[in-house]
């Protein structure tokens, strides 16, 4: 068990949360949810002791679990020592212990001490330590010969993924997991979905993964109107109880309202009069019927909407034996095929089989597309009759340059758009008032992506090409991206390890290494399944 008591935290003039007294329980999986800004990895911090409240206390219990954020805090460690450090007693005894043993000389004193420390490995399931270890590296995609190497040898989202083998080793009580998902590819995320539901201490998880909240929770911790509230069940049901609630309330209160001038009425034509003790039993049932007061929602909604100049040709898109690999490895070898008009294709597969060199090798000669990263080794790939293409790459903050504002930057791709559409854009991607005046090297990873988004909106092109389009993005700007593709009428390409987007948008499936390819000199397998997600993971299902 893990709780606050009346805690509060403000930044200036900004109140998070205050007075917060709430008790998360053994056994129960709470995703702690919110807006961006809202206070979630404050509140996490508050949590794992790494922050101290303004105000308040918090109680929590010895073994506490907490993904890590900094990337390179243990680039000098070996990737299986990295993750036994997740249990801070242990690591220290293994230490000591070593420290101690590689003495010539013991004296009698350390011998008493390797005696209490053995007692510490031997509580603390050291002895098999590594083998534990290596059991969680496995599954989240750390094959062995990685084991041993340093930290500082890995990519990205390996390290990310080892900090979580970390934060999950030694059976925590608590476990404190700020964004697990990031740079994890389905098969990940399916691994750690599983594991989560069989973990039996207190889980606290922070995701803009719908599917995985789903899944994954018993319960949901909601900061909103400056506090916290627990709602059970999972994201949807917490969704459709908050929304309950709050119309009862204003339905309440609008019956209220009514009452109460009627009452008023009563009071101002009789008050002079001779029905005193009427009028002063109306002034008070006036006082009872008082409305509750409803705090403002902190929850922004943005709205996006992919619209067309003009619709393309029956045929937007075909390819034929296209190649594209580096430093001699073939990662996509002879690949071929066509999509029509209004096609939805989710590209998928594990991290590092090839989805993003794939759209590189396609928008090779893509209308609408100046990207210098883009190319193919050899092939044919034809766009179709008035295709021209919208794109959001992976790493599209380096093609948003500084210098210049949010505004200026949007307008410069069509110089033709009044101010007014400009702004009308910018709001409906919460940029507000004085905010389209900002510097663009000064834009968050969120902001980056809704400035993006605001440029697809403005070019109106009749296909997307998006490249993980969710990172950054909080649940509200996600559900907002999911309904607007659904309604997209033109043709889509789009990368994206959100299960949800996958089940909701695809028409048609390209899979990476579907058979366990991962590439080599022949090329990662990519399977090609005209149908929906859930066809096509029914059979998959089966076998």
């Amino acid at each position: 068990m893990i709780s606050t008591s009346n805690v509060t935290m403000r930044y200036g003039g900004k109140v998070l949360f205050e007075d917060v007294s709430t008790t998360f329980q053994t056994g129960r999986r709470y995703g702690l949810t919110g807006p961006n800004g809202a206070g979630k990895s404050t509140f996490m911090k508050l949590l794992s002791g790494e922050l101290e409240p303004q105000k308040g206390t918090v109680v929590r219990p010895k073994k506490v679990g907490v993904l890590r954020q900094d990337q390179y805090q243990f680039d000098q460690f070996r990737v299986i020592d990295t993750v036994v450090m997740g249990n801070q007693p242990l690591w220290k005894a293994l230490e000591e212990r070593e420290q101690l043993y590689s003495k010539t000389d013991l004296t009698d004193n350390d011998g008493m001490r390797l005696g209490e420390l053995e007692g510490i490995v031997a509580e603390e399931d050291g002895y098999t330590a590594e083998s534990d270890a290596a059991v969680l590296l496995d599954g989240l995609d750390i094959p062995e010969p990685l084991h041993n190497r340093t930290m500082g040898e890995l990519q990205g989202g390996q390290k990310v993924r080892v900090l979580l083998a970390q934060a999950l080793f030694g059976n925590p009580q608590v476990l404190l997991l700020d964004e697990p998902t990031n740079y994890l590819d389905l098969e990940s995320i399916h691994w750690l979905r599983e594991f989560l539901t069989r973990y039996e201490g207190v889980l606290i998880v922070i995701s803009h993964d719908r599917h995985f909240l789903n899944g994954v929770c018993t319960h949901i911790a909601d900061i909103d109107y400056q506090t916290i509230i627990a709602y059970p069940g999972g994201y949807d049901d917490m969704v459709l109880q908050k929304t309950q609630i709050r119309s009862r309330i204003e339905a309440e209160n609008a019956q209220r309202e009514k009452k109460i001038s009627q009452l008023n009425e009563f009071i101002a034509r009789f008050s002079a009069g001779t029905r005193a003790s009427q009028v002063t039993s109306r002034k008070k049932e006036v006082e009872r019927l008082q409305t509750q007061e409803l705090a403002r929602s902190n929850i922004q909604r943005p709205y996006i909407r992919f619209e067309q100049k003009r619709p393309s040709g029956r045929h937007a898109l075909e390819c034929k034996n296209v190649v594209k690999g580096y430093d001699g490895l073939k990662v996509i070898n002879g690949f071929s095929a066509a999509a029509p008009r209004g096609e939805k294709i989710a590209l998928m597969g594990r991290n590092g089989a090839g989805k993003t060199t794939l759209l590189k090798a396609l928008l090779a000669n893509a209308p609408g597309v100046t990207d210098p990263d883009v190319g193919l080794d050899s092939g044919d790939v034809e766009w179709g009759h008035e295709v021209q293409v919208g794109y959001f790459a992976q790493d599209h903050r380096g093609s948003i340059p500084d210098g210049t504002t949010v505004e200026e930057w949007l307008h410069s791709h069509d110089p033709q758009a009044s101010r007014e559409e400009i702004r009308g854009l910018l709001g409906q991607m919460l940029f507000r008032g004085e905010e389209g005046l900002k510097p663009t090297e000064a834009l968050s990873g969120g902001e980056a992506a809704r400035l993006m988004f605001c440029k697809l909106m403005l070019q109106k092109p009749n296909v997307l090409v998006l490249d993980e389009p969710t990172n950054h993005l909080d649940l509200e700007a996600i559900n907002a991206l999911n309904v607007a593709l659904q309604k997209f009428e033109g043709t889509v390409l789009l990368v994206t390890h959100d299960e949800d987007l996958i089940d909701e948008v695809a028409t048609r499936i390209w899979h990476f290494g579907a058979e366990g390819a991962s590439g080599g000199k022949s090329g990662t397998a990519i399977v090609d399944f005209a149908g929906p997600y859930a066809e096509y993971e029914a059979p998959q299902a089966v076998r």
